[in-house]
C-alpha cells in the first residue's frame, strides 16, 4: 500500500469497481496465501524428522497452524501501517516496533518488570494480548478457541483498521 501511495497507483486502485474492503481483503488474503505457501515449501523439514524418529506429529501440525495465524496477525499489523503512511521503510520500522510491542508483551521478562509497577490484573491483561502467549500455546500442540479467537480477533482488527485508513484517504 505504500509504495501504490507514494507511486500514485492507490488512486487506479481505489477508482475500480471494487470497494476498499474487497481492495483490502484481496491483497490481505493474497500476501497470506503466498506466506502459507512458503510455510508449506519447509514441510520436507518434519518429513525427514518423521523419517529419521518418531515425533509428535499432532504438534507439527499445531506448529504449522500456530505459525501460520501468527504469520496472519503479523501481515494484518503491516499492512495497516503500510496504508498508514506514504514510505515503505517507515511502514516497515512502524510495523517491525509494533509487532515486537505485540510479542514481548508476554515474555516472562517483561511480565516480572510489568509486575513491579502495575497490578497483577492488569499483568494478566498484558500478558493476554500477547502474539506470543497464543501462539506458544498452539504450537505445544494444545488449540483452544480463545487461541484461535484471539488471531482472528488481531487479523480482523488490523484489517479493519486498514480499510478505515484508506476509506479516510479516498474520502480526501
Amino acid at each position: 500500500m505504500a509504495e501504490e501511495r507514494k507511486s500514485g497507483s492507490i488512486e487506479l486502485l481505489l477508482t475500480l469497481p471494487i470497494t476498499v474492503c474487497q481492495a483490502v481483503l484481496g491483497k490481505f488474503f493474497a500476501a497470506w496465501c503466498f506466506l502459507g505457501i512458503a510455510l508449506l515449501l519447509t514441510f520436507p523439514l518434519p518429513i525427514t524428522v518423521i523419517y529419521l524418529g518418531d515425533p509428535d506429529i499432532g504438534q507439527i501440525i499445531t506448529g504449522y497452524i500456530g505459525a501460520f495465524l501468527l504469520a496472519g496477525g503479523f501481515l494484518a499489523i503491516g499492512t495497516f501501517f503500510s496504508a498508514l503512511t506514504k514510505n515503505q521503510v517507515i511502514s516497515f520500522i512502524l510495523s517491525v516496533a509494533a509487532c515486537a510491542i505485540f510479542v514481548f508483551a508476554g515474555n516472562p521478562t517483561t511480565l516480572d518488570y510489568l509486575a513491579l509497577t502495575i497490578s497483577p490484573a492488569l499483568v494478566n491483561v498484558v500478558e493476554s494480548l500477547s502474539l506470543q502467549t497464543h501462539f506458544e500455546s498452539i504450537s505445544r500442540g494444545i488449540v483452544e478457541f480463545k487461541d484461535i479467537a484471539y488471531f482472528i480477533i488481531v487479523i480482523s482488527a488490523w484489517v479493519s483498521a486498514c480499510m478505515l485508513v484508506l476509506e479516510e484517504r479516498k474520502a480526501n
